[in-house]
């Protein structure tokens, strides 16, 4: 199928669609995948350069995320956090590894459903850690944190604040990459700091090194809590295991979620020992933190990335895909990196077009603002798919600049 009129619709009252309409009309009913491919109700085949919004970076029904997943729901779905389980104790210990080898610091894991929930946890730390009086959250404008009511008055975007106003209270914003405005914004009210390594939604921007170090100083002159939000870049994505790793900081606070699951729903906030220690018990919670379905999937993706080296695999795939990209007609520039790319497109091209031509050739990918169209392919991602992606683009692109002379 290729509109609303699925057969899975039908079952709806006078035929509507049963899902509120915060996403829009579904356009396609996928029933399959494998790999970078799906497929459509109607067989049609579909390269997905969008991953599920980089969550699937193991590809469509990996095997051993399946069969990790499979076993583990005839074993142990769930039990309360009043008990402990094996599942979720492995992947609390491999997350801590993977962030004290990049950090340099033990830590201790919170673990959640969403990336929403894994930010929700960091703020709520950072305020407890930072007392009474020292409850401010300083962020940049474009960013995007999430969408419950803290996370969304985090997120840099006024737009969509509005619908929701009034935004809770301690939350602050700064222009992107504009040391002196953060420098100016963090006093000894503010309790952390809530930066991405790559701003996603915002546009697909790189924080420079620069950037990232002079964060980190300021939050350090004034004893507040750096926090990255790894939701989108975390796990390999960028080239490294975290999109810090590329400058070198060391944060005190780490959320994660998307590729953590490769489709599970699935989240961490990480923080170091010292400042995890601010939570007692019945500060925070969550019925499914650590459930064990969710975390079998966390301990196989992990895994599976270590064992195929996906970092090396994303750093590759990524200058391969730049490389082929910047020689398309109409393309002005690639942002990102690894293999999370904006593609700037030239004066008078439209993105969101390009999306939907995209979309009938059998390419999924995202129109992030007018002017860039978002790529986050699996990791696992071949040459041959690669090369049969940048001709799709080539070739709807070209159609917009031939209907322009």
């Amino acid at each position: 199928m290729s509109t609303t009129d699925s057969h899975a619709f039908h079952h709806a009252p006078m035929g509507a669609c049963p899902f509120m309409p915060v996403f829009g009309p579904p356009q396609i009913m996928f029933d399959r995948g494998r790999g970078t491919v799906l497929w459509d109700s109607d067989g049609k085949r579909y390269l997905d350069f969008l991953a599920g919004i980089a969550v699937v970076s193991l590809g469509h029904s990996n095997d051993t995320v399946a069969e990790a997943v499979g076993d583990q729901a005839e074993t142990l779905l769930h039990v309360s956090n009043f008990f402990a389980n094996p599942v979720a104790t492995e992947a609390a210990v491999k997350i801590n590894g993977l962030l004290k080898d990049s950090t340099g610091h033990d830590g201790q894991v919170f673990f959640t459903n969403s990336g929403a929930e894994s930010n929700e946890c960091a703020i709520k730390l950072a305020r407890k850690h930072g007392g009474r009086g020292r409850h401010t959250v300083v962020s940049a404008l474009g960013s995007f944190h999430g969408r419950t009511l803290a996370t969304l008055a985090a997120t840099g975007q006024p737009t969509k604040h509005e619908p929701f106003a009034p935004m809770p209270e301690g939350f602050r914003h700064v222009a992107w990459g504009d040391l002196d405005a953060m420098r100016a914004a963090v006093d000894g009210s503010v309790a952390a700091v809530m930066i991405e390594p790559i701003q996603g939604e915002g546009g697909v921007h790189p924080a420079t090194d620069e950037y990232l170090h002079g964060v980190r100083e300021i939050c350090d002159e004034v004893g507040a809590l750096m926090i990255i939000d790894e939701i989108q870049t975390g796990f390999c994505r960028t080239g490294k295991w975290f999109g810090f790793e590329h400058s070198g900081v060391s944060p005190d606070v780490v959320t994660l979620a998307k590729a953590m699951g490769n489709g599970m729903p699935v989240g961490a906030c990480w923080a170091r020992a010292d400042v995890a220690a601010a939570f007692e018990p019945g500060d925070h919670g969550s019925t499914y933190s650590g459930t064990a379905i969710a975390c079998s999937a966390v301990n196989a993706v992990v895994d599976v990335m270590q064992e195929i080296d996906a970092a090396s695999l994303a750093a590759t795939q990524g200058e391969r895909l730049t490389a082929a990209l910047i020689r398309v007609p109409g393309v002005v520039g690639v942002r990102g990196r690894g293999l999370m790319l904006g593609v700037e497109l030239a004066d008078g091209l439209d993105a969101r077009r390009a999306y939907a031509d995209l979309l009938d050739a059998g390419l999924i990918v995202n129109a992030v603002n007018a002017t860039t169209i978002r790529l986050l392919p699996p990791l696992t991602v071949t040459r041959e798919e690669i090369d049969e992606a940048v001709a799709k683009i080539a070739d709807a692109l070209a159609t917009q600049i031939h209907e322009a002379t």
